[in-house]
């Protein structure tokens, strides 16, 4: 098989394991009541649970580099997917609080092999193209969650047994872990340069650069999430506690963000080529601030909603950059990626902590959103300049 031939298929392979770890997700969320009721805790519970589990994928994300390094990209995605969906399987059976944790832990840890593997093989894939793809990879991603929460809602309303639901879920997304295997890169790209390899003298500048380099990623990693997870998790609650819409306008707000990052992202690499990378972060950052600002800080429901579209819409390109940045760091791989991620997963820990701290206050839903979002987007700014320069 020709080296264009392969590309393409593994391209291929890459693009439907994006898609189906989107859909993964989505398919237990919408469903997070039912799970609640059936294991017997508040929602209180739930909430801690996950916070539980996103240490898990913090730990996740410290072990990939090493994993990656030892096993290759193609063995960790496989087999970490193969984990990811039977996890999703023990959380639709899970019927006490410590199966559930159980599931949802190693669902999170699992995910960040994935989420990794996926990244750095997507990363190769686009460098040796005319055009760049990482943003419609990601886009297949916002595409499967889309189409995952939707069947999943449709499915719950049809009366389908959230065992069932979600064994038979896992099943399928087993079954596509099987098809994409064959395509994948066997083979992973060797780093420009290694953490090991150095003359004595210049190991110290060599280590103090790949340590300072892994600190701006997670820094990285942290704000990108304080943008984006604050714009998904809490546009119905600014909608409904702020606004006092009904809980059917506010799920408008959550499609806004989803709607316009997915279409985004599908014309993010044609902005790319014809922007270039540095001025399309920039806009996206400026898109973002500013639709943040007029959804948290502006009184109008309507005008809440086209603020989230806005900050969908800046939002899109900012991870695909991102990851690509990190996948092509020297050194160890997987090192840069997991670094990223961990900051992502710091801040999914940290900042619903904070906004639901500042929500009780005068500020509202809103003006907590844009304490702990706003700021953001000036220092994912800095830091991504900061990154272009080391």
């Amino acid at each position: 098989m020709s080296s264009g031939l392969a590309d393409r298929r593994a391209l291929r392979s890459v693009a439907v394991q994006f898609f189906i770890n989107g859909a993964l997700f989505a398919s237990f969320v919408p469903r997070l009541p039912e799970i609640r009721d059936r294991v017997g805790i508040s929602v209180a519970g739930v909430g801690a649970l996950l916070s539980i589990a996103g240490v898990f994928g913090l730990v996740g994300s410290v072990g990939v580099g090493s994993a990656i390094s030892r096993f290759g990209t193609r063995s960790v995605l496989l087999g970490a997917g193969a984990l990811l969906s039977i996890s999703l399987a023990v959380v639709g059976l899970a019927t006490s609080p410590g199966l559930l944790l159980a599931g949802l832990a190693l669902m999170m840890a699992f995910d960040v092999l994935v989420d990794v593997a996926m990244n750095m093989q997507g990363s190769w894939l686009s460098a040796r193209r005319h055009t760049p793809v990482m943003n419609r990879l990601h886009g297949l991603w916002s595409l499967g969650a889309l189409i995952g929460g939707t069947a999943s809602s449709r499915v719950a309303a049809a009366g389908v047994s959230l065992s069932v639901h979600l064994m038979a879920a896992a099943a399928v997304l087993l079954a596509f872990l099987g098809a994409v295997g064959p395509g994948l890169l066997r083979v992973d790209e060797t780093p420009d340069q290694s953490e090991d390899t150095a003359a004595s003298g210049e190991a110290g500048l060599i280590s103090r650069y790949f340590r300072g380099s892994l600190v701006l990623f997670v820094l990285v990693g942290f704000t990108a999430a304080a943008m984006e997870s604050t714009s998904f998790d809490w546009a119905a609650f600014r909608l409904t506690d702020d606004l006092g819409t009904s809980a059917g306008f506010a799920a408008l707000g959550y499609v806004a963000v989803m709607g316009g990052m997915t279409a985004a992202r599908f014309a993010g690499d044609w902005a790319s080529l014809r922007l270039g990378s540095t001025r399309l972060v920039t806009l996206s950052v400026a898109m973002t601030g500013t639709g943040l600002a007029i959804a948290t800080l502006v009184p109008g429901r309507y005008l809440v909603v086209a603020g989230y579209v806005l900050a969908g819409l800046g939002i899109a390109a900012l991870l695909p950059s991102v990851y690509d940045t990190a996948a092509k760091r020297p050194g160890r791989p997987g090192a840069g990626l997991g670094a990223l991620t961990a900051g992502l997963r710091i801040a999914v820990l940290v900042i619903p902590v904070v906004i639901g701290a500042i929500a009780g206050t005068r500020l509202g839903v809103g003006g907590a959103v844009a304490v702990a979002a706003l700021p953001s987007t000036i220092v994912f700014l800095l830091l991504i300049s900061r990154l272009r320069r080391i």
